[in-house]
């Protein structure tokens, strides 16, 4: 065994002299020095090394909290208004596109309508124009007319003549800008939004819409003012002619002691009911401004319809016994007509007063058991206080007659349709006296009938057409 274990012991001692002789040249150093400072030796507890302090920052203010919140604000805001920015853009764009695809597939159409309705306004317009100069026409042609009233009808026919050429010539901006709406490329021809030209054929679809939008804007305006035009003259005529019918009417120019009408009816006034209608249009009214006045000697206040600022009064046997509304006519005078009617039963006293064909006061016991006496005086636009009679031979009346007016009562302005009646109509008769375009001067009384029973004008009144 000795003999196989020798040849093992050889080979490990060839290969230790190898590696000597390999590494026989490098000097191998060994520190075998003791390591005492890496002991710790008893009783002796060294020093902690000193780390460095941490930063310690300083409190902060009220005031840097707050700039702080207000930077944040203020960056959430602007992260805010960036965001709905985008968006906006971005719907505003998407927006756009919609009304130009809308816009080219049916401007032409509703272009069309639009120019279409234009056209029928301005139709219907001049036909009514037509119409307002025919019916003056023939009005003026049917009645004889002053000269001052000749130069007014013709001033009217021109006016008249001139809104008709307006509403042409506005016919005729419609029909040219209907006719450029259909001659535009596509109009009508129902293009979508796919078919719109590329580049700047967006653009130029944009300026043509806006450019048709001005021209509809300015034929508006123009149509605006030709039926301001036409509402002046309508207004004109229902101011110069007369209503209900009427035929004449008496003018009381001012203001006089001088100027009234007395009226002279062919029976006694012996009454114990009545009703008096007319229309009036007043110029001026004052505190008491009197319309229609009977009474004799005894009374001069019999009957009285009167004028109070916007108020009527209507009285009977005396300023004691009377009734009233407030609210009737427009201060200072009006420029239309208004009718006006009074109505007394001695039965009951009951009194009522209408305005517009409406009952807008009522009273009970008004003069009750009350007949009014014959043989006094009947005056329109001012009241008797204290004279004698007119009689039928003598126009004028007696000898200082014109002592017993006060000017500050007489009424100033026209007068048509004066009516009496010895009992008090129905509701339906008056509200047919009052319809302005109406027949109500043809309905006449009978105690005084308006252009029957007999009115003499004195001073300045007058009839007129």
């Amino acid at each position: 065994m000795f003999r196989l274990r020798l040849p093992q012991a050889v080979y490990v001692l060839s290969a230790c002299v190898c590696l000597i002789l390999a590494y026989g040249e490098d000097d191998i150093e060994v520190n075998f020095a003791d390591t005492y400072y890496n002991e710790i030796i008893d009783g002796d507890t060294p020093e902690p090394t000193p780390s460095p302090a941490p930063c310690n920052s300083q409190e902060l203010t009220k005031w840097d909290k707050l700039f702080s919140m207000l930077e944040n604000s203020q960056m959430r805001e602007n992260m805010l208004l960036q965001y709905a920015d985008d968006i906006i853009k971005v719907e505003m764009g998407s927006l756009r596109g919609e009304l130009l695809r809308f816009i080219a597939q049916y401007g032409g159409s509703c272009g069309a309508a639009v120019e279409t309705a234009g056209r029928r306004m301005a139709v219907q317009l001049e036909s009514r124009l037509r119409e307002t100069l025919e019916r003056f026409v023939l009005r003026d042609q049917s009645s004889a007319v002053a000269a001052g009233n000749s130069v007014e009808n013709s001033n009217l026919e021109l006016m008249l003549h001139q809104l008709l050429l307006a509403a042409r010539t506005q016919a005729t901006r419609l029909g040219k800008l209907e006719s450029s709406c259909f001659s535009s490329p596509g109009a009508g021809t129902g293009k979508t939004g796919s078919q719109l030209p590329e580049g700047g054929g967006a653009g130029n679809r944009e300026q043509e819409v806006t450019s048709r939008e001005v021209a509809l804007d300015g034929v508006l305006a123009a149509l605006q003012q030709t039926k301001v035009g036409l509402e002046e003259v309508l207004r004109s005529s229902r101011q110069r002619y007369l209503p209900a019918g009427c035929e004449m009417a008496l003018l009381f120019p001012m203001q006089s002691r001088r100027i009234y009408t007395s009226v002279i009816p062919d029976v006694p006034l012996s009454l114990s009911s009545f009703t008096v209608c007319m229309w009036v249009k007043p110029s001026i009214v004052s505190n008491k401004t009197v319309l229609f006045s009977y009474g004799n000697r005894r009374n001069p206040y019999e009957i009285q319809l009167l004028l109070a600022q916007t108020s009527v009064l209507l009285t009977i046997g005396g300023e004691a016994h009377l009734v009233g509304a407030r609210g009737v006519v427009k201060p200072g005078g009006t420029t239309e007509w208004i009718h006006l009617c009074g109505a007394w039963s001695s039965e009951q006293g009951l009194a009522s007063l209408w305005a517009g064909g409406k009952k807008v006061a009522t009273t009970p016991g008004v003069a009750e058991g009350h007949i009014l006496p014959d043989g006094g005086s009947l005056q329109l636009g001012q009241e008797r206080n204290g004279c004698c009679p007119l009689s039928p031979g003598n126009e004028s009346g007696v000898s200082g007659f014109e002592a017993g007016f006060n000017p500050k009562l007489a009424f100033a302005g026209k007068m048509t349709g004066v009516n009496m009646w010895d009992r008090v109509l129905s509701e339906e008769e008056l509200s047919q006296l009052a319809l302005p375009e109406g027949q109500g001067c043809q309905q006449r009384g009978n105690i005084v009938a308006w252009g029957v029973t007999e009115m003499v004008p004195h001073g300045g009144a007058q009839f007129i057409n």
